[in-house]
């Protein structure tokens, strides 16, 4: 602080105690205090006041730079919304294309795409159709057996019917 040394401001504390004396040396340093913080506030606000001088400085040298440029600032060069509009009407163009090519493959079937991809076909496995006789055994066989009929049972019965898959037959069954 000022190049003030600890025993240096150890002899000026003594020298102010024994001078000013120890009743009034609080109250002094009470004022130095607000005095010091009124020199701070001071300081600062000339401190903004010289920024905001140099800030507006600086603006005023911007403007100057670009009133003078080339016929100034043109702000419909910097429209964003023509670049995007030119975006989609490139994508819209190659959309088009696309939908002309597909339409006229579809349009002439005998010409064969060149890159369809040449997969043979897999047959299907079969499965065999039970008869109506052995659709109507494996449904009789599933059935429960009669039991005792009581109201609630029956009203269950008639409200939500179950129904079974059929089962396929085995294969041993097949080959017989």
């Amino acid at each position: 602080m000022f190049g003030i040394d600890s025993p240096e401001l150890l002899v000026i504390v003594i020298v102010a105690l024994v001078v000013i004396g120890p009743k009034e040396l609080p109250g002094l340093l009470r004022t130095w205090g607000k005095w010091m913080a009124q020199m701070r506030g001071m300081a600062a606000e000339f401190r903004g006041h010289v920024d905001e001088m140099v800030r507006q400085s600086e603006l005023d040298e911007v403007k100057k730079q670009l009133e003078s440029a080339q016929g100034g600032l043109d702000l419909k060069s910097l429209d964003p919304t023509k670049q995007i509009r030119s975006a989609i009407e490139e994508g819209m163009a190659e959309g088009e294309k696309a939908m002309a090519e597909a339409k006229a493959t579809l349009d002439n079937p005998m010409a064969e795409p060149e890159s369809a991809p040449q997969v043979a076909a897999e047959p299907q496995p079969q499965i065999e159709a039970p008869t109506a006789s052995e659709a109507t055994s494996a449904l009789v066989e599933a059935a429960p057996a009669p039991a005792e009929t009581t109201s609630a049972s029956v009203e269950a019965e008639t409200a939500a019917p179950e129904t079974k898959p059929v089962e396929e037959r085995p294969a041993k069954a097949a080959a017989e």
